[in-house]
């Protein structure tokens, strides 16, 4: 294995948000809820949520989240349309990058650029002002191996193109977003929350425990906004609050483990919280396009 064949881009700067008029700070909403709405195929994205609502209410209740074996795109799709999720075995287990070990990627790719979640990522998660730090792959391994907080940095949501080429992704989406990738060790989170598009989730080192809840019980779960595809909820399943969060005790939430090799299907709209059961390394993509529940 060499080094990347190209000289890793540096990382963009993050938006200035805080000084922005309360004006500007509208128009931009609005102009990314157009581009959204546009994007997918939809005349509003909120009128899409609600679609998704409505289409989950009719959902049966999920005592567990079922398994299948390797799924090819028709297959895959017609499930899908059921709007419920699935785990999918060997659909990642084969791709080089799964091959690759923690040595290899302080080797190959330490000098890659990378934005570390850091501080208290949880509480702040859906926060415009979260706290990031700029390092190398290299330094965040060693910083995360060190690190006794008990709520280690986390790399997420990161488009890394070098590691991409390791991979190969289904096409089970007409259009789908760039790859992102996730590397941490065991107890790094991703608080819950729901995006409004479709999500294959790929587990390629180590294994993770997903929490998920389906969309119309976003009113038991104190959803907020963080844009108009993006909402997350202040409840942890791993550590419920039921005196803060009575109503969460109706909120119908399913977990699963997701092991090497496997993906998870997310349908658009449903609540989910993923945290690292040891050193994980996954990849996701979403789709940009009319949520498949939607498509009948």
């Amino acid at each position: 294995m060499t080094q990347p064949d190209h000289p890793a881009r540096p990382l963009p700067p993050r938006p200035d948000l805080a000084k922005l008029s309360q004006e500007q700070a509208a128009a931009r909403k609005l102009a990314r809820d157009q581009r959204d709405a546009r994007i997918r195929g939809v005349a509003s994205v909120a009128e899409m949520r609600q679609a998704i609502r409505e289409a989950s209410a009719g959902l049966p209740a999920l005592a567990a989240i079922p398994r299948t074996g390797p799924l090819k795109t028709a297959a895959f799709r017609q499930r899908a349309a059921a709007g419920l999720p699935f785990l999918m075995s060997g659909m990642a287990s084969r791709w080089p990058l799964a091959a690759m070990t923690l040595p290899d990627l302080r080797q190959h790719f330490g000098q890659l650029p990378v934005r570390a979640r850091v501080g208290d990522y949880i509480n702040t998660a859906f926060a415009p002002d979260r706290a990031m730090q700029d390092m190398t792959l290299l330094d965040y391994l060693e910083r995360a191996a060190a690190d006794e907080s008990g709520l280690p940095p986390y790399l997420g949501n990161l488009e890394l193109r070098e590691l991409n080429r390791l991979c190969h992704w289904p096409n089970f989406f007409d259009k789908m977003g760039p790859p992102r990738f996730w590397i941490g060790p065991a107890g790094c989170i991703t608080p819950l929350h729901c995006d409004y598009d479709d999500n294959v989730f790929a587990q390629v080192w180590g294994s993770k425990r997903v929490w998920l809840a389906p969309p119309h019980h976003d009113q038991y779960l104190y959803p907020k906004e963080a844009n108009a595809i993006l909402f997350g909820s202040p409840f942890d399943p791993d550590h419920p609050d039921l005196e803060r969060f009575p109503l969460a005790r109706q909120a119908a939430l399913v977990c699963c483990e997701v092991q090497p090799g496997e993906m998870l299907y997310i349908p658009a709209g449903w609540y989910h919280q993923v945290s690292s059961l040891t050193f994980s390394l996954s990849s996701n993509r979403w789709a940009r396009g009319r949520p498949l529940v939607l498509s009948a």
